[in-house]
């Protein structure tokens, strides 16, 4: 089992629902915390990840900050369409502190990951890293 950010595995960010120039999606995958994407406001919010081959993942785990509510489902096409859910989960508020949150799944193979947010602590959020286990 190997934790490891999205980068190692020459994943990207091919879509985001919001984007700031200052903090674009792309620092989801960057493995730097001190980077992050920042939502520009409104819900949901989502970001797509995708891998260059199909990939086994059983766990993730999203670094945030002000995320209450997340989604994520997937898919094992090469087309970022035709989800299916994996699972959701609410998030504990960590005022002034960068929420970890390790979410288990059923290991499974995908090529997309969708990461929706639906609701938040304040009207913006961030996502600083988020990280998998495969």
């Amino acid at each position: 089992m190997i934790d490891s950010s999205f980068s190692s595995f020459g994943a990207k960010v091919v879509l985001a629902s919001s984007s700031d120039e200052r903090h674009p999606p792309e620092n989801i995958v960057d493995g730097n915390m001190s980077t992050f994407w920042m939502s520009t406001g409104m819900f949901p919010q989502e970001f797509i990840i995708r891998f260059p081959e199909p990939t086994t993942v059983s766990a993730v785990t999203v670094d945030s900050y002000n995320v209450k509510n997340l989604k994520i489902e997937k898919n094992a096409s090469q087309s970022a369409s035709q989800f299916e859910s994996v699972t959701e989960k609410e998030f504990e508020y960590t005022e002034g502190h960068l929420q970890t949150n390790a979410i288990s799944l059923n290991p499974s193979s995908a090529i997309h990951l969708r990461f929706i947010i639906t609701s938040g602590y304040d009207h913006f959020v961030s996502v600083h890293k988020v990280s998998i286990k495969n």
